[in-house]
């Protein structure tokens, strides 16, 4: 058994005029957002084995808030290829993943997280799905189970989405 978690890095910053993509910041809203999802992960023991995230500024600060809430932080890699990946490009680093990672974090980027969710599920949560095939907002989490004993071995609708998890949605930290 194998579990994606799909990490959507939070709201980010638009405002500053000039800055590159790859360096913008958070936003206010992300900020608050995102250790919320952290809180969330933690009370319902969503915990990776490893993360990897991209190097985009608005995804390393959305990790860092998030892994606020673990005592014992997960190993990350800092991953270029997660910065505007495809989905068939995240299917590619997914695959890549050692066989002693059960539970594997990717922090990324729209649209690429949405479509490479979108064309990993195959059954699951009805609700989950439907609010996933029409967004996967910022700050969003999926968790995604595979019945397969390698990362190598992970096809298009071949996992089950176990849930879908949104920042605005959550009241408190532990809900």
């Amino acid at each position: 058994m194998r579990r994606l978690m799909l990490l959507r890095h939070a709201k980010s910053d638009w405002t500053r005029s000039g800055a590159r993509d790859h360096e913008r910041t958070l936003a206010p809203r992300g900020r608050e957002a995102a250790p919320r999802i952290g809180a969330y992960m933690v009370h319902h023991g969503l915990t990776p084995d490893l993360v990897l995230c991209s190097t985009a500024t608005r995804a390393r600060e959305t990790w860092d808030l998030v892994a606020e809430a673990f005592a014992r932080k997960p190993a990350v890699v800092l991953e270029e290829r997660l910065y505007e990946a495809s989905a068939a490009a995240l299917l590619d680093v997914t695959k890549e993943t050692k066989a002693s990672v059960h539970a594997l974090l990717l922090t990324g980027h729209n649209p690429g997280l949405h479509e490479f969710a979108q064309r990993l599920i195959a059954s699951g949560d009805t609700d989950a799905r439907a609010r996933l095939t029409e967004k996967f907002p910022t700050g969003a989490l999926a968790v995604i189970d595979f019945a397969v004993d390698d990362w190598g071995k992970l096809h298009p609708r071949s996992g089950r989405l176990d849930r879908l998890v949104v920042p605005r949605t959550l009241e408190a930290a532990t809900d």
